[in-house]
C-alpha cells in the first residue's frame, strides 16, 4: 500500500497578496491552473500502482477549506490531521505515520508537498515506482530533482553509488542552500540534484529512524497523537501536546543523519512555486515574455507578470517586474527580487494588519462573505450561504445588524422567533440578540448586511450552536 501524506501547512508569504495566511497559496487556484495546487497535488498521483486515499495535514484554520477542496476532486475518504501551529515536516510526518499504522502496519508513504507543480506527470510516476521498490527494503527515499539552473534557493542533494542497476543512488552529502558560484559548480558537476522535499520511506522505519535521530520529537509526537481526537471527518491534535514537540524538518531530523537514505532522481519539470519569478518561469508568455492575466493593457512592457483581479491594471514602460492586483492591496516589484515580498509580509504582520491575514472575501464553512466597506463604525458585507448550511446561533456584544436578501431566501432565527426572507426583504438583527440565518433550500441565499457599532472585529461572536463543530465542549 502506497499512502500519499500530503503536507498543506505553511502560508506562502513570497506569493502576497495573493497568497494569505487564510488562504495560502496551495488551496489557491491560479488562472493558468485547473484547481489549486492542493488538488492537483492528489489528482497526480492517480493511477499510480497501489495508491489508496490520502492523509492530509493541514493548519486546523484550513480544515473546512481542505474538506471542500477534496470533496470538489472527489475524494471522500480521507484522514485530515489538524495541527494547531505549525512545527515543520519532521513532526507532521510522524503524526501522519502514526495515523497510517493504525490500519496498515506495512504502510509505504508517498510525502508531497502539496504547493508543487510538476509537469512530466509520467517521469513522476516512473520515480515513484522506483522509490517504492526502495522503500520496501527498509530506505527513506528523497526525491533528486534534475537540476536545470544555478539555483541558490533551494538545498541539493550529492549523489552516491548506485543501487539497484541505478534505480538510485546512495546519498552522498545533503548541502544547503549555496551561493552563486558554488551553485554553478554543483550544475557543471553533475553530481548534484536539488532537493524537492519530496519523500518515500514506510511508516514503521521512518518512526523507528525519528526515534534514533530525534528522540524528542519521536516521544512528543507519540504523546500527541495519542491524545489526539479523532472525529468522523478529522483528527484534532491537542495544541498543548503540539506545541511541546520541537519545529524540525525531516531533512535535519532524520535524512541527514540516518545510514537508510537513498536518493531517487526526477526529471520531471518540477518546481516548488516559491515566489512569483518561479511563477512567471513555468507559464506560457507572450511575443514580449509576458505572462498576463486579467484585465491588462501593457505598452512596452516585457518579461513582466501581470496579474489583475478585480479592475484594470494598466503598465507602461517596465520589465522584469511583477504587478499583482487584489481588491484591497496592489503588489509591485522587480521579477528579480521576487524573494524580497516576504519582507512585506513582515511588515504587515508587525503592524497586525489583516492584508496579511485574509483577503476582502473571506471563506467559511457554509459559504462565504466578503467585505465592500469598511468605515469607523459601519461596515457592509456580501454573505452567500450555500445550500443546506447555516451559519452558528451566535450573538454580538459591540453590534447591530441589517439583512437584506438579494438573491434565494433564508431562514433567519432571532432570539426565539423565526422568518423566512426572501428578495428583497429585510430585518434587523438587535445588539446582544441570538441570531442565525439558514438555508435549507436548494439555491444559495445571498445578502447585504450592513453592520452597526463600536467595534466590528470578527471575533466579537459569542456561539451557543454550531454544526461545524466550532464551540469548545468544556
Amino acid at each position: 500500500m502506497l499512502l500519499p501524506v500530503v503536507i498543506a501547512g505553511g502560508i506562502g508569504s513570497r506569493l502576497w497578496p495573493l497568497s494569505r495566511a487564510l488562504l495560502p497559496k496551495q488551496f489557491i487556484h491560479f488562472p493558468q491552473h485547473d484547481g489549486s495546487l492542493f488538488q492537483n497535488t492528489l489528482r497526480r498521483v492517480k493511477g499510480i500502482e497501489a495508491i489508496t486515499d490520502p492523509i492530509v495535514v493541514c493548519n486546523a484554520e484550513h480544515r473546512f477549506l481542505v474538506a471542500e477542496q477534496l470533496r470538489a476532486i472527489g475524494k471522500t475518504k480521507n484522514a485530515i490531521l489538524l495541527e494547531p501551529m505549525g512545527r515543520n515536516t519532521a513532526p507532521a510526518v510522524a503524526m501522519a505515520a502514526h495515523c497510517a499504522l493504525e490500519n496498515s502496519p506495512d504502510a509505504i508513504l508517498l510525502v508531497l508537498p502539496a504547493d508543487h507543480v510538476i509537469q512530466d506527470e509520467n517521469n513522476f510516476k516512473a520515480a515513484i515506482s522506483n522509490a517504492y521498490a526502495l522503500a520496501l527494503d527498509g530506505n527513506l527515499i528523497a526525491f533528486g530533482i534534475v537540476p536545470g539552473a544555478p539555483e541558490t534557493g533551494y538545498g541539493y542533494i550529492k549523489q552516491g553509488e548506485p543501487i539497484n542497476n541505478g534505480q538510485g543512488y546512495s546519498v552522498s552529502q545533503f548541502v544547503e542552500k549555496p551561493d552563486k558560484a558554488t551553485a554553478e559548480s554543483y550544475l557543471e558537476s553533475g553530481d548534484y540534484f536539488w532537493n524537492s522535499g519530496m519523500f518515500v520511506f514506510s511508516a514503521k522505519s521512518y518512526l523507528e529512524e525519528l526515534k534514533t535521530h530525534a528522540e524528542d520529537i519521536h516521544e512528543a509526537c507519540e504523546k500527541a497523537y495519542l491524545a489526539t481526537k479523532k472525529g468522523e471527518d478529522f483528527y484534532k491534535i491537542p495544541e498543548a501536546e503540539f506545541a511541546a514537540i520541537r519545529s524540525d524538518s525531516i531533512d535535519y531530523a532524520v535524512m541527514e543523519k540516518t545510514t537508510k537514505s537513498v536518493m531517487v532522481s526526477m526529471d520531471a519539470g518540477w518546481n516548488d512555486l516559491g515566489a512569483w519569478d518561479a511563477l512567471w518561469d513555468i507559464e506560457k508568455k507572450d511575443a514580449d515574455g509576458n505572462v498576463v492575466s486579467g484585465d491588462v493593457l501593457a505598452e512596452q512592457v516585457t518579461n513582466s507578470y501581470i496579474q489583475a483581479n478585480s479592475r484594470l491594471v494598466a503598465a507602461v514602460g517596465v520589465d522584469d517586474a511583477v504587478i499583482i492586483e487584489t481588491p484591497d492591496a496592489v503588489l509591485v516589484a522587480d521579477k528579480r527580487e521576487s524573494q524580497a515580498v516576504k519582507q512585506i509580509v513582515d511588515q504587515l504582520a508587525a503592524s497586525k494588519r489583516e492584508e496579511n491575514i485574509s483577503h476582502t472575501k473571506v471563506y467559511r464553512p457554509w459559504g462565504s462573505y466578503e467585505s465592500v466597506v469598511n468605515r469607523e463604525g459601519y461596515q457592509v458585507k456580501h454573505i452567500i450561504v450555500n445550500p443546506g448550511e447555516a451559519l452558528s446561533l451566535q450573538l454580538h456584544h459591540h453590534r447591530a445588524e441589517h439583512w437584506t436578501v438579494i438573491k434565494g431566501k433564508g431562514v433567519v432565527t432571532c432570539d426565539g422567533s423565526e422568518i423566512t426572507l426572501g428578495l428583497n426583504e429585510s430585518t434587523f438583527i438587535p445588539l446582544g440578540s441570538k441570531h442565525r440565518l439558514a438555508n435549507p433550500f436548494a439555491e444559495t441565499v445571498e445578502i447585504i448586511e450592513v453592520q452597526v457599532g463600536d467595534y466590528l472585529g470578527e471575533d466579537d461572536i459569542e456561539r451557543f450552536e454550531d454544526k461545524y463543530g466550532r464551540i469548545e465542549k468544556s
